[in-house]
């Protein structure tokens, strides 16, 4: 072999390795860039995923403040319901104080009223003897009574009449002045106690309203919501 053939040997090899190492650069530039999108491909969709994440916490976050919120304005607007409606009904009490000051004023109608408070005072009582107290300006008006309400009572009751002491010591607040708007007052009616004092029933005309309210409290909102 002259040295003409081993050259051309030479360069065949030479062109062979250099074939070959560029394949293999080929593949393994290929390859790289493959390895290169996967790892871009995968830390992209961590970053969304994070992204998801944190919009998910935020979109969270702001569901719970606006629900929060909607509580909040929600309790204020039942409160303001609530008051709305306790200063309706506390508007209806005072008008009906009111018109409880014409009660008395009808000396016969009063009378009748009393002797009703203090037989209906007796039956729930049920005691042989009581002590009754009344407003100082009423005194006459229930001594007047005295004798039907017990002759009433004991009929109902199929009982001896009740001995019945009037405490001229202690009387009932007087009627409302207007001179005087903060201080105790009673629109009538009288207090029936047990002569030991253990047992006491209030049936002033205020008691009896504010039971009637109490019982009525309920029907009345209702009909102030419905309104």
């Amino acid at each position: 072999m002259n040295d003409a053939d081993v050259s051309k040997q030479i360069l065949q090899m030479v062109r062979f390795i250099r074939q070959e190492a560029e394949e293999k650069a080929g593949e393994i530039s290929v390859s790289a860039e493959e390895e290169f999108n996967i790892e871009k491909l995968q830390l992209v969709e961590a970053e969304k995923k994070k992204i998801r994440q944190e919009y998910e916490r935020k979109e969270k976050q702001v569901d719970v403040r606006k629900k929060i919120e909607y509580s909040m304005q929600l309790n204020a607007s039942r409160i303001k319901v609530l008051q709305a409606q306790d200063d309706l009904v506390n508007k209806m009490k005072e008008d009906a104080m009111k018109e409880l000051l014409n009660v008395s004023s009808n000396h016969h109608e009063y009378k009748h009223l009393l002797k009703e408070l203090v037989v209906q005072g007796l039956l729930r009582l049920k005691e042989p003897a009581v002590l009754l107290r009344c407003r100082k300006e009423d005194h006459h008006h229930v001594e007047s009574v005295l004798h039907s309400a017990k002759n009433e009572y004991a009929a109902k009751a199929n009982v001896h009449e009740p001995e019945i002491l009037v405490d001229h010591s202690v009387y009932l607040p007087p009627s409302p002045s207007r001179q005087d708007t903060h201080g105790q007052f009673c629109h009538g009616g009288v207090v029936l106690a047990s002569r030991d004092g253990k047992i006491v029933f209030e049936n002033t005309v205020d008691a009896r309203l504010e039971v009637v309210f109490r019982k009525k409290l309920p029907e009345i909102r209702k009909l102030l919501v419905a309104a």
